[in-house]
């Protein structure tokens, strides 16, 4: 049988909550909080917490040969592959080059003519079905997914 009496909500339970501090609920709170969350989490300041999102901070870098940075952000939807680049400088875009197998992007010229950067995907992509658009200084990249992945079988025999 369950024990009814000590479930939270029974008959005493509004004079119960009628009697409580909210000091001490909030104490109480805090405290369970301190229990369950890591350490990392409880020193962010909720207000800073998706800050560096808005600042760009989650793009990649990439080591260059020069003192400037190639910073990129690849995501996934459930149809596309995204790539998005900030164009720092509107003349990359004369001379930029772009190719894609089906796992990789590769992007040529930017920030400078030698460079080449290689970019994995997060999923396999189309041949075709692919569009870069440039607005706001980010030039984004979107792939179509390939959901048609073609798999081969292969057998295992035992060597005597």
């Amino acid at each position: 049988m369950f024990p009814w009496n000590l479930f939270p909500f029974n008959k005493d339970s509004k004079n119960r909550m009628d009697q409580m501090n909210p000091q001490d609920i909030q104490k109480y709170v805090q405290e369970m909080m301190d229990k369950l969350m890591p350490e990392s989490l409880q020193k962010m300041e909720p207000d800073n917490m998706f800050e560096s999102f808005s600042k760009g901070a989650n793009f990649r870098n990439d080591n260059i040969h020069h003192s400037e940075k190639f910073n990129y952000v690849v995501f996934e939807t459930h149809h596309h592959v995204y790539v998005r680049i900030p164009i720092l400088d509107s003349s990359w875009l004369d001379h930029i080059k772009i190719f894609y197998t089906s796992n990789q992007i590769i992007i040529e010229h930017i920030p400078s003519f030698e460079d080449k950067h290689a970019i994995t995907l997060p999923a396999i992509v189309r041949k075709k079905g692919s569009a870069a658009v440039f607005k706001d200084n980010i030039l984004e990249i979107r792939i179509q997914k390939n959901s048609d992945i073609q798999y081969s079988e292969i057998d295992v025999t035992e060597m005597n």
